[in-house]
């Protein structure tokens, strides 16, 4: 067969031609031919259109006992389950290029996923039955390439909250009493430990621009009583009084915008903005019910708060009978799930008008709490 005239272009020009694809068509044509693949997997190219393209999905993590179970028989090929909005279709990427056992995916930012990873010898005949070396891993499914962060424990892996940066250069893994801190663009190449030392278990804790963000119980055993707290990188860099690196942020003007709902969540929003979930309470009674899910948004520059957004009443009834619900997201995109839902609910704001829909073909059982994060999938090469 004659060979097609597109193959006789220079690499160069073949980079460009392809670098104005959009993510999506990329990905179909590395499986078109060797020299496809070759030419849009070379470094060079994902130099060129790692800033270019991307691909905005939702990825799920998997149920908690499949990450604390120590598997000893032979399970199916570990994969990322996301689903794209866009094509409204579920997706499947392979993990199996990752050499590690009982991966359980937590974060993403820019293309990069970050992964806890089982590094025990994976052999149930070893002799040895020590725990299980936690690592945590950071990895690009669309370019199969990895990178092992510095070891930690398990303790770690069971009970941190995973923080990464937008510029995912900067990782953190916090508790309520310490936090480790790792940036690749610094000298060392090792976790730095810093104490925290909240007042208690921080919720949902968000990493924005060069601040930590969480939302922490100050009431008491009897009645919650939520507050947002934030820390300054640098100040817990600083080696200051682990008492004073926290701000507990209060205005006079925000009133009662705490009481109002029952058991908030934070989501990093679009820009320099926070995003606080909850229930709408009906009153403020202790056992008050809600009327529907709320979406709060807080501008951090100018600190003021406005509704972003609020859930159907009609979606709300399938939430309505459940006594929690999960949140989980990034920027515009918001996604619920609850007991017995069956689908996940989506608040999608991301093309300008804000818009409320089910996500059905929810893999696995579909009935229970699904947890995960947004993945905006990019040909990002690994720092």
């Amino acid at each position: 067969m004659e060979t097609p005239p597109i193959y006789g272009l220079p690499q160069d020009t073949l980079h460009q031609i392809f670098s104005a694809l959009p993510l999506r068509q990329i990905m179909i044509c590395r499986s078109v031919s060797k020299l496809f693949h070759q030419l849009l997997t070379s470094p060079c190219f994902l130099h060129l259109i790692s800033t270019r393209s991307s691909l905005r999905l939702i990825a799920l993590r998997p149920p908690h006992h499949h990450h604390n179970h120590n598997h000893r028989h032979v399970s199916s090929p570990p994969c990322l389950h996301v689903f794209d909005p866009d094509q409204i279709q579920w997706l499947r990427f392979s993990l199996d290029f990752l050499p590690f056992r009982s991966l359980h995916p937590v974060a993403s930012s820019l293309g990069l996923v970050y992964l806890w990873g089982d590094s025990s010898p994976s052999s149930s005949n070893d002799a040895s039955f020590s725990a299980p070396n936690k690592s945590l891993v950071v990895s690009n499914p669309l370019t199969r390439q990895f990178r092992v962060l510095p070891q930690l424990g398990s303790a770690w892996s069971r009970h941190g909250s995973v923080l990464v940066d937008s510029a995912a250069s900067r990782v953190m893994v916090l508790t309520e009493l310490a936090a480790l801190y790792f940036s690749s663009s610094g000298g060392s190449h090792q976790w730095l430990n810093f104490s925290s030392n909240l007042p208690s278990k921080p919720r949902s804790p968000i990493m924005v621009s060069d601040s930590v963000y969480a939302l922490c119980d100050v009431g008491s055993p009897w009645r919650s009583q939520w507050k947002l707290f934030s820390c300054a990188i640098a100040r817990m860099k600083s080696g200051s009084s682990s008492s004073q690196n926290w701000n507990r942020l209060e205005r006079h003007e925000w009133g009662d915008v705490f009481d109002i709902l029952k058991r908030p969540r934070l989501v990093r929003g679009s820009g320099n903005r926070i995003l606080m979930v909850g229930g709408l309470k009906s009153s403020f009674s202790l056992n008050s019910s809600c009327s529907t899910i709320l979406i709060l948004r807080l501008d951090l520059e100018t600190l003021e708060w406005d509704e972003a957004g609020r859930m159907p009443v009609e979606m709300f009834r399938c939430f309505q009978e459940s006594s929690k619900f999960k949140v989980f997201g990034s920027g515009d995109t918001v996604c619920f799930s609850a007991k017995r839902v069956g689908r996940l609910a989506l608040w999608d704001r991301c093309s300008g008008k804000a818009e409320w829909r089910w996500i059905d073909g929810v893999p696995g059982s579909g009935d229970g709490l699904c947890r995960g994060f947004v993945f905006e999938a990019r040909l990002t090469p690994l720092w």
